[in-house]
């Protein structure tokens, strides 16, 4: 089995700023997202379910961090992973979603309407974020210990969307809320989705996404 989460909701995800490859802190409610999460996990090994016995997580620390909520609860360390890491949003890195839509507008309107065709400069393509997403599932496919994967919203999308059998133009259809995760069972050494976005631990604290800059 496989939980294949995003981290808890950020500061820069309340402020509407793209984080890519920068760094920024768990909100308070991110927090509360990443206990809640290892909470959950923590309910499913009291009740005798299967919990993972293997975490990983991009380098970025809003997905450690989150991560280490559930790694502690289950006696378990922390691995990061290279490929596991946002997209990198190049010049938009650290800019305000409201104020790319003004300044870039033609990439702004492209990026919410054709994603798969945008090239961020001196950042990547989603399709160059699929391949490093087709690495990682490659070798998690092979392996058999249950796991919980943290990483971002642009990991996740493409990850779904692929497993699911959609195209990179799907990338928007894809449900995917800070602290929640996927569910994908391991069937004869491929990935399969059981379930797209499992929030039923976050009752109360999920993140309104529709400000954020995505």
């Amino acid at each position: 089995m496989v939980w294949l989460a995003r981290h808890g909701e950020t500061t820069w995800n309340l402020a509407g700023r793209y984080q890519g490859r920068l760094e920024s802190a768990l909100s308070g409610l991110g927090m509360q997202q990443g206990i809640a999460l290892a909470q959950h996990f923590f309910e499913r090994l009291s009740r005798g379910d299967l919990v993972p016995s293997r975490v990983v997580s991009s380098p970025l620390l809003r997905c450690a961090a989150t991560a280490r909520f559930t790694a502690q609860t289950l006696g378990l360390g922390v691995e990061t992973d290279e490929r596991l890491i946002e997209i990198a949003h190049g010049t938009w890195e650290g800019r305000y979603r409201d104020e790319l839509a003004a300044n870039d507008p033609e990439r702004y309107r492209a990026w919410r309407e054709d994603p798969a065709h945008v090239a961020f400069e001196g950042g990547e393509t989603l399709v160059e974020v699929l391949q490093r997403w087709r690495s990682f599932a490659a070798d998690l496919s092979m392996r058999s210990e249950p796991t919980l994967v943290v990483t971002h919203d642009a990991v996740v999308r493409c990850a779904l969307a692929d497993l699911e059998g959609r195209s990179l133009d799907a990338f928007w259809n894809v449900r995917v809320e800070n602290g929640a995760y996927a569910l994908i069972e391991r069937e004869d050494g491929r990935l399969r989705v059981v379930e797209e976005c499992v929030h039923s631990h976050l009752d109360g604290i999920r993140a309104d996404v529709t400000g954020q800059a995505l």
